[in-house]
């Protein structure tokens, strides 16, 4: 089987952090690992409390896991401390870690910041450059390119300026401020392609009307992870990945008072039904 690694906050309602990504890669057959960066008590109406964890203590479960079952593929969320983010930076230089994605959490889709200036300043220096693919949303695009993003025109503009200056592919998350739920994959070409500095894939999205989205973007990202530990390319798992997260969200579980979790489970159930009734 393979393996995956999430570096992420708890979710306490089971809808984000760790847990969508744990019950992300256990819906892709991969078995998965956990690092926490932080305890948070919040429900689907919102969060109450955060307590992080110490630099030393995420080093160690670090440790634990890459000295033991080494992951084919490594997801981060949201880290809001500049201590954390450069333990783990370190600690994926140490273990070589492979297949790398970030969801570099920074600012919410409403505009508002979400971590400290001085966490994404050595979130951009340390961890984003270790990177094989982040996941931006639009305000967190334009944070990482210095660009304003009002069109598909300036998706394609800021994407270019981030994996040039990163040196990382970018999967920019378009969402309902620009296209709705197409997403924009830019890669560095390969240094064979004389003609072309950068490849550019566009992956139209279903939208799937519902309030209850909460940790979409969790999921995304873990089910892209989940693809690469499996061995399939970029372009592949993103694919999959959108698939995948569309059909959570059309599954139509409505738990909570706010914004509710998807169903992670859809494709296990189905799975499940199929094996009893046949």
């Amino acid at each position: 089987m393979n393996t995956a690694l999430t570096i992420a906050g708890s979710d306490s309602s089971g809808g984000a952090g760790i847990q969508a990504d744990l019950k992300t890669m256990t819906a892709h057959h991969v078995y998965g690992m956990s690092a926490i960066t932080a305890l948070t008590a919040q429900n689907t109406t919102g969060v109450t409390d955060i307590m992080e964890v110490t630099p030393e203590f995420l080093g160690a479960q670090l440790d634990a896991v890459f000295t033991d079952i080494r992951p084919d593929a490594v997801k981060i969320g949201m880290v809001s401390g500049s201590p954390l983010i450069r333990v783990i930076a370190e600690k994926l230089r140490e273990y070589k870690a492979e297949r790398i994605v970030v969801d570099p959490v920074m600012v919410a889709t409403s505009g508002a910041r979400l971590i400290s200036e001085d966490a994404i300043r050595t979130l951009k220096e340390e961890l984003i450059p270790l990177a094989t693919l982040i996941t931006p949303n639009i305000p967190e695009a334009e944070v990482l390119s210095g660009m304003s993003i009002t069109s598909e025109e300036e998706m394609v503009s800021a994407g270019r300026r981030i994996a040039e200056n990163y040196g990382v592919s970018v999967l920019m998350k378009g969402g309902h401020r620009i296209n709705d739920a197409n997403d924009l994959l830019i890669r560095i070409a390969d240094s064979s392609d004389k003609e072309n500095k950068f490849t550019e894939t566009w992956f139209h999205g279903q939208r799937v009307e519902t309030e209850n989205t909460h940790g979409t973007g969790c999921t995304l990202s873990s089910a892209i992870a989940s693809n690469l530990a499996e061995g399939r390319s970029l372009q592949e798992s993103v694919k999959r990945a959108k698939d995948y997260l569309t059909g959570a969200l059309a599954a139509g579980l409505d738990l909570g008072k706010g914004s509710g979790p998807m169903d992670h489970a859809y494709l296990i159930a189905d799975a499940v039904n199929e094996m009893m009734y046949v």
